[in-house]
């Protein structure tokens, strides 16, 4: 096998760790934001005179509703923008990946074969 095809398979093998990486994130991501969703919905349900406590750590604090909700919105607004960063890292190495896999395969088949089929750059072309 050329160097530059073990290159290559090096190459997809860290975008493929790379991958599993921000699919974790984004899972993670989403998860959180499904809570806080859930969190924000029930919150609606709640009386704004009730009395309140949010989780800092391992103590819970008085809060109001205002304080509560508003940080609740803010969590999920973040969450939400997290989620499509990562959505959109996810397509950027997804595509990466299948470009490297396509040179790859030409590679390999190139080599194997003495050259690819003759295409528009036919014999000679090699220069351009």
């Amino acid at each position: 096998m050329p160097p530059e095809a073990q290159e290559k398979i090096e190459e997809l093998q860290e975008l493929q760790e790379t991958a599993q990486q921000v699919a974790e994130q984004k899972e993670q991501a989403q998860s959180a934001l499904n809570e806080s969703k859930t969190a924000l919905d029930a919150l609606e349900d709640v009386n704004e005179d009730a009395g309140m406590y949010r989780e800092i750590g391992e103590v819970l604090v008085e809060t109001d509703y205002e304080s509560a909700y508003d940080d609740l919105e803010d969590k999920v607004d973040s969450l939400e923008v997290r989620v499509e960063q990562l959505t959109k890292q996810e397509e950027r190495v997804e595509e990466q990946f299948d470009d490297l896999q396509s040179e790859l395969q030409q590679m390999l088949q190139g080599g194997a074969g003495g050259g690819g089929p003759m295409g528009p750059g036919g014999p000679g072309a090699g220069g351009a």
